[in-house]
């Protein structure tokens, strides 16, 4: 860290109260490294079992339906997604997925939440997305 055991042990202790810069910026960076490992785990294991989590996708949609709203068109669409494919997408991208590897899952996540509400709506629709410019995961 860039300083002595013994000034840790002050800090530690509250006789020294103000860390130079270049031991709290040390500081920072490993309580982040411990830290924010235990942070993302329990955000993943909540999303997965109870809380699900938001997906954001920039892509062309479209259906086959001309002359309507569904025309095919490039949209941004943020949905929430259920644990159940929560759980996938975090399962394949622990195991080394690629983005594309996703779309399928990312499209049926999307399908139930977005397009059919839930299943209250829009019974057997399925929407698949080509030409993906962005997908973004948050807890």
């Amino acid at each position: 860290m860039g300083t002595s055991t013994r000034t840790i042990e002050r800090y530690r202790a509250g006789k020294l109260t103000t860390p130079q810069k270049h031991l709290l910026a040390a500081l920072v960076d490993e309580t982040e490294s411990e830290w924010q490992p235990q942070v993302r785990a329990q955000a993943c294991e909540q999303a997965s079992t109870s809380g699900g989590m938001m997906v954001e996708v920039t892509a062309y949609f479209g259906f086959t339906c001309s002359g309507s709203s569904d025309d095919g068109r490039i949209r941004t669409i943020t949905t929430p997604i259920s644990p159940t494919y929560a759980r996938q997408i975090l399962d394949l991208q622990e195991a080394g997925a690629t983005e594309e590897d996703l779309h399928p899952i990312v499209a049926e996540a999307i399908t139930e939440s977005y397009f059919t509400e839930w299943g209250t709506r829009a019974d057997g629709l399925r929407a698949d997305f080509t030409h993906v410019q962005a997908i973004e995961f948050m807890f």
